[in-house]
């Protein structure tokens, strides 16, 4: 009983939120996703300092890439459709007996294809364990959609960010301490248990609208709802990861971890336009439902307005400071890379544009979510993968990390266009058909 209560007052601590409860919502989902987002962007290039090019490499084909593809597998694209779902279609117990099914077909599917690839036993291992950091990640999603379906963005940030600081700062310890880079990822996998088991699951038992109950017959029409958005997801980061998978079958793991240097800043704008687009979503769904078009339309104006301008900063501040910036980043990595990343100045740019038209399209891509338009989801991610298959390699071989960045920028473009173009149409024709 002792434990019990300790536990209680533990998750009382976490729920707190003070006077403005959508304050808190704003500021922690801002934490939240800024500590996301910054573990993600400095994480392969802290690894590439300490442990060297070549696992540096590795590390962050396994982190960024691959593993994230796992998570995108693990998390199956259903948290708009959960964060959405305000009238209560399916019960949280059915997201999280679903989540378990998809969390344990994720990790068979990251080690059948890992024994089916050829990598080296020590490779292979190292990023093994970080598809298994990563679906962690992605059970810890059920828990932190459902925080936010309930109206507690708040926790969701919480969550976000005590955990990641959490197994980041026990991952760092252990490489810092010496430890080998695949000792130090299977410490941020125990700490990544640890941190859903702390701060996501006492939480959720304190919340009385959280409806525990499960049905297994309902999987079926869950899966069937949802399956067209987990393929546009998988596909989505596919196409946005195609130079990257292209890089890893062309080039070497060196040239991984110098185009994942390059490619850090699309994590800076696609945390800027998640502070814009997360808590304005069931507003949108709201306006939508209720039919309160011009409140939707004004509020979709104002939030491109912003994420194109942020854009357009970030693209102009990328030419005039990329340079000393890779230049520093060069110092801070050591002698043995001076000059290896300031060539690369254009592609850097190029990338931080791709950036922008990446994180405009995800805002038009929720849009698409909230109008229940799968099919048209699941088109447009079907013909640019197709393309990226294409693309991607042929780029890279051709011009190694400029290809590369080149392919991006232009399936970017091709992709924000097709939502945009999308989004608009649909609701045209809804808007109609509820007339």
């Amino acid at each position: 009983m002792q434990g019990s209560g300790l536990g209680d007052r533990w998750a009382a601590f976490l729920m707190r939120t003070g006077a403005n409860k959508e304050k808190q919502n704003i500021l922690w989902n801002m934490a939240g996703s800024f500590c996301y987002a910054f573990a993600s962007m400095v994480l392969s290039f802290l690894v590439m300092r300490i442990v060297g090019k070549e696992k540096g490499g590795i590390f962050a084909f396994g982190f960024s890439t691959f593993g994230q593809q796992m998570f995108i597998l693990a998390y199956f694209g259903i948290r708009p459709f959960q964060v959405t779902d305000g009238g209560g279609e399916y019960r949280f117990g059915d997201y999280l007996l679903h989540r378990c099914l998809t969390c344990g077909t994720a990790l068979a599917a990251g080690a059948g294809y890992l024994l089916l690839y050829g990598y080296t036993p020590e490779k292979a291992g190292i990023i093994f364990l970080l598809v298994c950091y990563k679906v962690i990640d992605g059970f810890a999603d059920v828990y932190e959609s459902e925080f936010q379906r309930t109206g507690n963005l708040f926790l969701t940030g919480k969550s976000n960010t005590f955990r990641t600081v959490l197994s980041v700062g026990v991952f760092l310890a252990a490489l810092l301490a010496g430890c080998p880079l695949i000792w130090a990822c299977g410490a941020a996998v125990a700490a990544q248990i640890a941190g859903v088991a702390v701060f996501d699951i006492p939480v959720r038992r304190r919340l009385a609208t959280v409806d525990m109950e499960w049905d297994a017959r309902r999987m079926a029409p869950l899966t069937g709802a949802t399956f067209l958005l987990f393929v546009s997801v998988f596909l989505d980061f596919y196409i946005f990861s195609a130079a990257k998978y292209a890089i890893d079958a062309h080039m070497d793991d060196v040239a991984s971890g110098y185009f994942n240097v390059i490619f850090m800043p699309t994590s800076v704008i696609n945390l800027a336009a998640g502070f814009v687009i997360r808590p304005v979503l069931t507003h949108l769904t709201e306006y939508w439902e209720k039919r309160r078009y011009g409140k939707f339309i004004k509020m979709l104006w104002g939030i491109s307005g912003l994420i194109g301008a942020l854009s357009i900063l970030a693209i102009v501040l990328a030419w005039i400071l990329g340079k000393p910036v890779l230049g520093i980043m060069e110092k801070i990595l050591g002698t043995a890379y001076a000059g290896t990343l300031t060539g690369y100045h254009g592609a850097f740019v190029m990338v931080v544009a791709g950036g922008g038209f990446y994180a405009l399209l995800n805002l038009y891509y929720y849009v698409l979510v909230i109008l229940r338009r799968q099919k048209v989801i699941f088109g447009i991610y079907v013909v640019l993968a197709a393309l990226a298959f294409i693309l991607a390699p042929a780029f890279v071989k051709q011009k190694g990390i400029w290809g590369a960045a080149v392919a991006y920028l232009a399936l970017m473009v091709v992709m924000a266009l097709g939502f945009v173009a999308g989004a608009w149409i649909c609701y045209g024709t809804g808007k109609e058909k509820a007339v």
